[in-house]
């Protein structure tokens, strides 16, 4: 039988993850067939143990933690530009300030 000849993935990425789903299916074809190494069996048994279970949802909060904090750095930014633009605005307006010549706009 004849497989059907499939393009190869345009990026680096879609390759690897490519190349992954294969190993993947390769892998379950041994577990099935009884022809599995021991070190394929143990990574899968690991794979599936609770602790493993638990550091991916530690890792996935993390980057959920991460991401949060990206964006109240890039608020933070914001906000100190917004207080800047209005500090001068002010300053245009200060009978003491600088004085902006009408004809510079």
């Amino acid at each position: 039988m004849a497989e059907r000849q499939r393009s190869r993935a345009r990026t680096l990425e879609a390759r690897e993850q490519e190349i992954t789903n294969h190993a993947y299916d390769l892998a379950e074809k041994q577990i099935l067939d009884g022809t599995a190494s021991s070190q394929v069996v143990t990574h899968f048994l690991k794979m599936g143990s609770t602790r493993e279970l638990v550091e991916q949802e530690r890792l996935r909060g993390q980057i959920e933690v991460d991401r949060v904090k990206a964006e109240q750095l890039e608020g933070q930014k914001r906000i100190e530009e917004l207080y800047v633009n209005a500090i001068e605005a002010f300053g245009r307006y200060s009978p003491n300030g600088p004085q902006v010549d009408p004809g510079d706009d």
